[in-house]
């Protein structure tokens, strides 16, 4: 078996660990470790100054909403442009089915926002998994995956940039438990090795 037949098998398993941790996280295995993080990481930005406060909310909202689809988008043309079309629709599907998964599964586990603070962003949906930390390990990590050589090393440090801004970033505004955090990237984890599985297996990555 060579290692990209073995990419389908590794995010089946990053799926699998998605959903026991959701059932973790309803039988409370995860609340005394949640809260110590949100506690120690969202006082901060309670006690914190408005520049920081500002900051955190600017990268959340590059990660979610309007701009998050924007940067698909340019994304999907730049990938287009290193390895062709199903390069491009292999990113604008994994970011699409991983953003599907995620609400799917927050109307599974209907896991209810931390109370800490007051939220500093507006949410109104559920929190286990992250959509935020699912979109930027799917669409970053594939977005690594896919870059020819010379831009890989570039690739992967904006990769792990955006992951941990935004994991960081949700919990430091309220929004989020860091274990919501660990189950959405996750989740993108696996939707990103099915996307670079389904390039890699047609032969159409530059390496």
């Amino acid at each position: 078996m060579d290692r990209h037949s073995r990419l389908p098998i590794i995010a089946a398993g990053l799926l699998l660990a998605v959903v026991l941790l959701g059932f973790a996280v309803e039988a409370g295995w995860t609340a005394a470790a949640d809260w110590q993080v949100s506690r120690a990481l969202s006082l901060r930005v309670d006690e914190g100054s408005a520049a920081f406060i500002a900051l955190m909310q600017g990268i959340s909202w590059i990660g979610g909403g309007t701009p998050r689809w924007i940067i698909v988008i340019l994304l999907c043309g730049l990938v287009w442009h290193w390895c062709g079309p199903r390069c491009a629709a292999a990113l604008g599907g994994a970011s699409l089915l991983s953003n599907l998964a995620s609400s799917l599964l927050k109307l599974g586990f209907g896991r209810t926002r931390p109370d800490l603070i007051e939220h500093l962003d507006h949410q109104t949906s559920f929190s286990y998994p992250s959509g935020h930390a699912t979109s930027a390990a799917a669409v970053y990590l594939l977005l690594a995956w896919l870059a020819p050589p010379r831009w890989r090393a570039l690739a992967w440090t904006l990769a792990f940039g955006m992951i941990i801004l935004n994991g960081f970033s949700r919990i430091m505004l309220g929004v989020h438990w860091a274990s919501d955090i660990v189950g959405g990237t996750m989740l993108g984890a696996a939707f990103a090795l099915f996307g670079t599985w389904a390039v890699a297996r047609r032969g159409l990555r530059q390496s």
